[in-house]
């Protein structure tokens, strides 16, 4: 049987929700010619990844012979893959019948379908006889997973469509790289979380955009774009940034749904390389090494109008701000707080949110101001014009990242909100601050509406699951501080 009737009439092309299969035209062209990639350039392994809800991808590797099948039914993976928490520890009830979700019962640790991408086939550099293909999560009835993270961000888009508004988003993203001392693969230290390596300095810090410090990277960040720009990665700039080890790859705007897919295929090329030169490359915000920088995440957004293509955000002469841009600047910031949770989804992130660090810690937005959480450039004539939002952390799981970006901004134009006076002093006001801690900004989304009404009330109860999971965790953990502080006093 050759692969175009065997997709045609494969499990995924028959079946679907509502009666509608999720093998299509497009998807089976997309199909036969990643095939006739596969097959002309000799990859021997596909590994079939998906983002879980922290952006990690994970999945399973078959051999090219083996994707027809995939290609046309699908590939089974274990559902509490969906429902594991950083430290890989399932924290949903599995064995109480309906694992506490109300869409699709996820029990006794049972399959969901993963259905393959085809169109994002991409080469892994590094290896060269192996390529990623993401895949999508469904149920095994083929119905979608309401917290599933593509799923979410194509919710918002479509929410953002029907507005006649399409949202474009261009990335600065932050980590570190160090080099290996002690990987930690003594057995003792195969726990849950692993222990973390040892690291040194691969060049000097603190001198902010030097030449002389990226010569001394350059091999490692050479490595780091090369394999970018072989995976179609649109990387625009290399930079060394404030802290030591400390580097920033921009990447040029795009769609969300491409940039989040670029972003969680940035953030693993980069670990998995590095771990390959004996380097550990890390995106967390705060790694506890010594004189260590915060990384962060500037998200640069706009809106434009899906007709006409015009960029909502660029005033017009005379004018301010435009209607558009002061709603979406409004929008951020009334839901900034419960937001945090899909900006900021780890304990180490609300470390960031200090003072005089180029980063913020109040809800607010200025003119070309890096201490701000909104930094706005817009101007007539300034056919970029645009939003920069600051806050999240390189952390987050891009795909609802990106959503509250919309979502918020959104809720904003619909309400008539409009942005308030810009600030001039970032850390000197009296306007209201960003959550201090993950326990403080599960209860903001917690106790929020906007995603109850626009991603549902099981996405929320999701989330706050996974995450009070983690903040519960770190508070049973006694830290160094505590034990500094109270082990010898009392």
């Amino acid at each position: 049987m050759s692969l175009e009737k065997k997709l045609k009439t494969g499990r995924l092309a028959r079946c679907g929700p509502k009666g509608g299969g999720l093998m299509n035209g497009a998807a089976i062209a997309n199909a036969l010619r990643a095939a006739g990639r596969i097959e002309a350039e000799g990859i021997e392994t596909i590994r079939m990844v998906f983002a879980d809800p922290h952006g990690i991808l994970r999945g399973k590797t078959v051999v090219a012979e083996a994707l027809p099948s995939v290609l046309a039914a699908g590939l089974g993976v274990p559902s509490t893959l969906l429902l594991k928490d950083l430290a890989h520890r399932t924290v949903f009830p599995v064995w109480s019948g309906d694992a506490g979700l109300s869409s699709n019962p996820l029990g006794g640790a049972g399959d969901v379908l993963l259905v393959p991408q085809p169109e994002t086939l991409t080469r892994v550099p590094w290896s060269p006889h192996s390529a990623w293909m993401l895949s999508r999560p469904v149920y095994t009835n083929l119905e979608t997973i309401p917290f599933e993270p593509q799923g979410v961000l194509e919710n918002a888009v479509s929410q953002l469509a029907e507005a006649g508004m399409a949202f474009t988003c261009g990335l600065e993203v932050e980590f570190h790289v160090f080099r290996v001392t002690d990987a930690a693969r003594d057995h003792a230290s195969a726990t849950m979380p692993p222990k973390p390596p040892a690291t040194e300095l691969i060049a000097e810090g603190y001198k902010y955009l030097t030449e002389s410090v990226y010569d001394a990277a350059e091999p490692v960040l050479d490595e780091i774009r090369r394999a970018a720009q072989a995976m179609g990665l649109p990387v625009a700039s290399v930079e060394v940034e404030m802290g030591p080890g400390q580097f920033e790859v921009t990447f040029a705007p795009g769609p969300p749904d491409v940039q989040a897919r670029h972003f969680v295929l940035f953030r693993t090329m980069v670990k998995e390389l590095c771990a390959r030169n004996g380097l550990h490359a890390t995106f967390m915000t705060r790694p506890a090494v010594e004189n260590c920088a915060s990384s962060g995440w500037h998200i640069h957004q706009s809106v434009s109008d899906l007709k006409s293509g015009a960029n909502l955000f660029e005033p017009k002469k005379g004018e301010d701000l435009t209607k558009t841009a002061s709603g979406w600047i409004a929008g951020l910031l009334a839901h900034a707080g419960e937001s945090c949770l899909l900006t900021t989804p780890t304990v180490n992130g609300y470390k960031r949110y200090q003072p005089f660090m180029l980063a913020p810690d109040r809800i607010q937005w200025a003119r070309d101001n890096r201490g701000a959480m909104l930094r706005v450039l817009a101007g007539h004539g300034n056919a970029a014009s645009r939003i920069e939002n600051r806050v999240a952390e390189p952390a987050a799981n891009p795909y609802y990242c990106l959503a509250s970006q919309i979502l918020s901004g959104l809720h904003g134009i619909r309400a008539g909100l409009e942005a308030p006076a810009p600030v001039e002093r970032p850390y000197d006001n009296d306007a209201r601050r960003l959550p201090t801690s993950l326990g403080e900004a599960i209860g903001l989304f917690e106790a929020g509406s906007l995603y109850r009404e626009t991603l549902g009330g099981e996405f929320v109860s999701y989330l706050s699951t996974l995450k009070r999971a983690e903040w519960s965790r770190y508070l049973s953990t006694v830290s160094e501080w505590e034990q500094a502080e109270y082990f010898t006093n009392f």
